[in-house]
């Protein structure tokens, strides 16, 4: 049973984060065709700054679930936490220090993509 509610709060997340990308996608799609190449580039590099670490949270954060491993959901929740942190920074830093890129498509879409877990709420429903 315990594999099951893993499995059902992994599989919430991955939508959540198929979401984001999503919109990432779309954004960067929509600053290219508005304003040309380098903004849609730098755009694309925001939104995987935020989708990536999102994504290995919700792998580690749910890789266990159920009462009798509470003290594992925690430690998989803090570890997850954690490392989406360090990837964020790291990843921030990788693309500052190597790629050339606009600075307000870069942290417009990454803000956008932040946003999008408080507007999911809306449209996902909680079984």
């Amino acid at each position: 049973m315990s594999k099951v509610l893993a499995r059902r709060g992994r599989w919430s997340a991955y939508k959540l984060v198929m979401m984001q990308a999503a919109v990432a996608g779309g954004a960067s799609i929509l600053f290219f065709a508005v304003w040309g190449v380098q903004f849609g580039y730098s755009a694309l590099a925001g939104g995987s700054i935020s989708v990536l670490p999102n994504f290995v949270f919700a792998t580690l954060a749910f890789s266990h679930s159920g009462a009798s491993s509470s003290g594992k959901v925690v430690k998989s929740f803090f570890l997850g936490e954690a490392i989406k942190l360090l990837l964020t920074i790291v990843l921030f830093a990788l693309v500052f220090g190597t790629l050339k890129v606009l600075f307000a498509p870069l942290f417009a879409c990454y803000a956008l993509c932040l946003i999008v877990p408080f507007a999911a709420s809306l449209y996902f429903k909680q079984n």
